[in-house]
């Protein structure tokens, strides 16, 4: 399982970045008109939402009010396809997302649901800070309208289900919903079940209406959005890993006088260098229990046939596609780095 020493990692890995952000403000430009910046997100009360509210908070605070933020949780903005669109032609100025979410822009997007790519949250808040792969994942869509300026680990990946996925043999014939990325699509097939790529607002509808039997997501997300009374059994698997990104629009960025341009980049890295998935999966985990639901584990043989089965997924997928295959070897690099 994900290990428990993240945060300080995180930081310690964070600072040298942040260092080079960090010398004194400028001074408050001559166009001192206030800014609005809506944060919009598909998720609440789980770190992506915590990264949005710090983030919000530190950036009115830097900027002495010259922006205004405003965030909306819950997909309140349409859906999440909807709110790419948004951050594309400015109408929304930040969007926190896991990055497969945007692989209809740019396919490379997908690389970090790379099953295997990390061990730990500790070598995942290492992976999201290592600069080769920043400057990869935050340079993705650039040419679309997007200006990438934080990611971070979210939490290690769980499965809910409506029936128990006790063994490996339990997710044979199951209609499994997964984010949009060839990389889960495979690997649920690979352990015989049938994916069902969805967005986050359509899958608790889809639980209740039998649609599905289970779905692939974090525990945090799970206990916020309550899904234990339509499906009580999380089988914590740990793999993929998912990460979240904030994404500002280019073009509203783009128009910001300089100063607030840093202050925007600096919090962003600051903050994501703050969000401690590991207490956040702790909670979710005894909040879950708290309300019927049930956790478990695979036995330790199905854990390992399971990563097994998984290894060449990256690999797999990646290997007739040679942008994401490059992508997919630089991030495999840095997971060996950091492990």
């Amino acid at each position: 399982m994900f290990g428990s020493d993240c945060k300080t990692v995180t930081r310690a890995c964070a600072a040298a970045f942040l260092l080079s952000l960090a010398a004194s403000p400028a001074a408050p430009g001559a166009d001192d008109k206030p800014y609005v910046m809506k944060i919009s997100l598909a998720t609440v009360d789980d770190p992506l939402h915590a990264f949005a509210r710090n983030y919000a908070a530190a950036v009115e605070k830097d900027s002495n009010g010259r922006i205004k933020v405003e965030i909306y949780p819950s997909s309140q903005l349409g859906s999440t396809q909807r709110q790419v669109e948004g951050v594309q032609f400015g109408e929304i100025q930040c969007l926190v997302v896991p990055p497969e979410f945007l692989t209809g822009i740019d396919e490379r997007f997908e690389v970090l649901a790379a099953p295997g790519l990390v061990k730990s949250m500790a070598a995942g808040q290492r992976l999201a800070v290592d600069p080769d792969v920043r400057k990869l994942m935050l340079g993705l869509g650039v040419d679309k309208g997007l200006h990438g300026v934080a990611l971070f680990l979210v939490a290690p990946s769980s499965v809910v289900a409506r029936m128990p996925i006790r063994r490996l043999a339990d997710f044979r014939g199951k209609k499994i919903r997964v984010f949009a990325s060839q990389f889960q699509t495979v690997a649920v097939q690979r352990l015989g079940g049938t994916p069902k790529p969805m967005t986050l607002g359509e899958v608790l509808p889809a639980l209740q209406d039998n649609a599905i039997d289970a779905a692939v997501s974090s525990t945090t997300v799970f206990t916020a959005m309550r899904y234990w009374d339509a499906a009580k059994y999380v089988t914590e698997t740990g793999q993929p890993a998912i990460f979240g990104l904030a994404e500002l629009s280019k073009k509203w960025f783009d128009s910001l006088p300089p100063d607030l341009q840093q202050i925007l980049e600096k919090n962003a890295t600051a903050q994501a260098a703050d969000i401690d998935p590991v207490d956040f999966n702790a909670k979710a985990r005894r909040l879950w229990v708290e309300h019927g639901g049930e956790l478990i584990s695979l036995p330790p043989d199905d854990q390992s046939a399971m990563l097994n089965a998984l290894a060449s997924v990256g690999e797999d997928v990646s290997k007739t596609q040679p942008e994401l295959n490059a992508a997919y070897q630089i991030v495999m690099e840095a997971a060996r780095r950091i492990q």
